[in-house]
């Protein structure tokens, strides 16, 4: 009888740490995306969405804040030096969270210092030029290229984001040279661009698809190993030439956070991104800006992390690649 009454009294106390252990982990105030790029970008537009979400979803102000340059690299090691309280959170991306780690020789940080929390998109780069130019096909512009060696000038993102080694990978397998204009984000890059200043930019298709489908920017080929359904006269790179057979690129954005994170922070932001990538709205806008949505736990966001890691690693190795990080 006393037994009884005793697991009596002790299953409340028991159902409520039950419930304090399944409740969503939540700030309590203000949270900082820190976004590595400029305003405009995949990137930055991925850290927006998130941002808003959150914010929605936990009632206290989460912000998008801009750290530009050096492909990403400064606004990653602002967010690796931060307290691992959830209250700073990284949009991440291929650049500085895989290419980075083999491209630079004395980069800042390294992969340890940072959490995978949530993938958000990903889809392909796409070689575009301004619509002005008279090059509608990969062939003019392997001619185009060739014509002026060394002479003609293109885009990126910033040293060490896929824009950059993604047209170096191209430019090697075209046995063709070309300038390197970095600049601090897409959107500063697609100025010039849409200003006929540079001569292309292989961007990701998210960033640029509008300017596409406005015909200011004309899309050549794009970087996936087939087409993209929003783009479906336009040939991926790898069946226009038989160089380019083996030339497949895609690109990623995610969410990551300190090193130290606690698990519970963890689980729960994952659960919220996934969240918002399941909605319909998400999936109509990612389809529109010619990605998907990247819907994985932790662990495997973890692992697609790693995995690209090295794929850039051995990319970079085999081509001699390095570089001083700014």
């Amino acid at each position: 009888m006393a037994a009884s009454r005793r697991a009596a009294l002790a299953a409340p106390a028991l159902l409520l740490a039950s419930a304090a252990r399944g409740q969503a982990w939540r700030p309590g105030q203000q949270v900082r995306i820190i976004v590595p790029a400029a305003a405009g970008g995949t990137t930055d537009i991925m850290g927006r969405i998130s941002a808003q979400y959150l914010q929605a979803r936990w009632g206290t102000p989460v912000v998008a804040d801009n750290r530009t340059g050096a492909g990403g690299t400064i606004g990653t090691l602002e967010a690796v030096r931060a307290k691992p309280d959830g209250l700073t959170l990284l949009s991440g991306n291929i650049g500085p969270q895989a290419i980075a780690y083999s491209l630079f020789r004395n980069l800042p940080y390294h992969a340890g210092q940072l959490t995978p929390i949530a993938g958000q998109i990903r889809g392909p780069n796409v070689l575009v030029v301004n619509a002005n130019t008279p090059l509608r096909s990969m062939t003019e512009f392997v001619a185009w290229l060739r014509a002026s060696p060394g002479r003609i000038s293109y885009a990126s993102t910033g040293v060490g984001q896929s824009t950059h080694l993604t047209p170096v990978w191209l430019l090697q397998l075209l046995r063709a040279e070309a300038i390197h204009v970095p600049f601090r984000g897409s959107a500063p890059a697609q100025v010039e661009l849409l200003a006929g200043n540079v001569g292309f930019m292989i961007d990701n298709l998210t960033g640029v698809i509008e300017h596409i489908r406005a015909g200011r920017l004309r899309a050549l080929a794009v970087t996936g190993g087939e087409r993209n359904a929003e783009l479906p006269d336009v040939p991926a790179a790898r069946e226009t030439l038989p160089e380019l057979a083996r030339f497949e690129v895609n690109t990623w954005f995610g969410l990551f956070g300190p090193a130290g994170l606690p698990p519970e922070i963890v689980r729960s932001v994952n659960a919220e991104i996934n969240a918002l990538l399941d909605l319909p709205e998400t999936k109509q806008r990612f389809a529109q800006l010619g990605g998907l949505p990247l819907r994985l736990s932790p662990a495997e966001f973890a692992a697609w992390v790693q995995a690209e890691t090295e794929k850039w690693r051995v990319v970079i190795r085999k081509e001699g690649l390095q570089l001083d990080a700014s």
